[in-house]
């Protein structure tokens, strides 16, 4: 089967894509791959002609992978998040359409009939931008999907327009990373109807809403490590046949995606991520999770944002270090961090930022936030 790659650079429409997309999902064009990279090349076989996009990871942890979506495992994706939502409706597209975030807003409306509205991002994300696109919509139901960075802009010093707008949303749906219990207990002060998701490129986006699995969707752990089974699993990697080996596995006659992720999973099958397995943090010979330190920093008066993650360290193997948003004292830090979780979970470098750096699709640059943390 042929393969369409679409350079998407800043400035080009979204909806250029439709097109191809619609024929990609009806078998009547060939498989869309939409990127940010010009000259990307795209090497290796399509397994089958029902393949419809190959969707690169984020690569916020490392190089990006080129993510096999087939027609079936699309639809059961548009088809859980609308059984999920309650509803079909008009799509505010918020994020590039070379992450499986925004592409999806494409394949719901393709799958729901209705006609996405696309934000100008000439001059990146600003709370005016999204409130200009907001207003334009003109379908009863509207949805519209963001990553926590976006939220926490719209939200910070919010005019009552963009407020309002906000509210008019149905559902809004945050993923990408998780939000934190202050945007959360932001966005409910201000009664937005707000969805967390959990999901990734190799699921077609979110597969888990609020902690429940899509219709279809199926989550185990084993050994602390989530996997995900279901209809809406990718077919693999392009061009790396020993890696979708290794990622897609059999078990009990199913397969299944292992993540990266550590969880666990409730009786009545509800869902709670902890965070990357590597946000375990080994220091010292003891294990800090790097999302509970992440939560009590977060809970601090001043604190708007937080991201805790591991560094070198000749004494400690690895160190606790701190990136912060917003204005607080590090010795507050430190001390409540103290209290709550013990002195081997005291961050050792506290770094304070305007913003966190963010790669393309919106989500925090870890990369960049360790380089910084490692000079501290």
């Amino acid at each position: 089967m042929e393969l369409l790659p679409v350079h998407t650079p800043d400035g080009y429409d979204p909806l250029e894509l439709l097109k191809p997309l619609a024929a990609a999902l009806a078998g009547e064009g060939p498989a869309v791959a939409p990127h940010a990279v010009p000259g990307q090349v795209f090497e290796g076989t399509l397994p089958n002609d029902e393949i419809a996009a190959v969707i690169s990871t984020s690569g916020s942890t490392g190089t990006p992978k080129q993510t096999m979506l087939s027609v079936d495992a699309l639809a059961a994706s548009a088809m859980g998040t609308a059984f999920a939502l309650k509803a079909e409706g008009q799509w505010l597209l918020t994020l590039p359409v070379h992450y499986v975030a925004g592409f999806q807003v494409l394949v719901r409306s393709l799958f729901a009939g209705t006609q996405p509205w696309v934000m100008d991002a000439s001059h990146g994300f600003t709370p005016e931008s999204f409130t200009k696109a907001a207003a334009e919509l003109t379908d009863r139901v509207r949805f519209t999907s963001l990553v926590p960075t976006q939220l926490h802009r719209l939200l910070t010093d919010p005019t009552p327009e963009t407020l309002r707008l906000l509210r008019r949303f149905d559902r809004i749906l945050l993923g990408g990373a998780p939000a934190g219990a202050a945007l959360r207990s932001l966005a409910r002060s201000h009664d937005l109807k707000i969805t967390e998701t959990y999901g990734m490129s190799e699921t077609c986006g979110g597969c888990v809403y609020d902690g429940t699995p899509l219709d279809g969707v199926e989550i185990t752990s084993v050994g602390g490590r989530l996997r995900i089974g279901g209809g809406v699993l990718a077919d693999g990697y392009l061009g790396s046949a020993s890696l979708t080996e290794e990622k897609f596995v059999f078990n009990s006659g199913r397969r299944w995606f292992v993540t990266d992720d550590a969880g666990d999973v409730a009786l009545d099958g509800t869902v709670t991520v902890h965070g990357r397995l590597d946000d375990v943090i080994i220091t010292g010979a003891l294990k800090v999770s790097a999302a509970r330190v992440t939560d009590v920093i977060e809970e601090l008066p001043g604190v708007e944002q937080a991201m805790v993650i591991g560094i070198s360290s000749e004494e400690w193997g690895s160190a606790v270090a701190a990136a912060i948003v917003g204005d607080v004292d590090a010795e507050v830090i430190r001390q409540a961090v103290h209290v709550e979780l013990g002195a081997h979970a005291v961050p050792k470098a506290i770094v304070t930022l305007d913003a966190f750096p963010l790669l393309p699709g919106g989500k925090p640059d870890r990369r960049t936030v360790r380089a910084l943390l490692e000079r501290a």
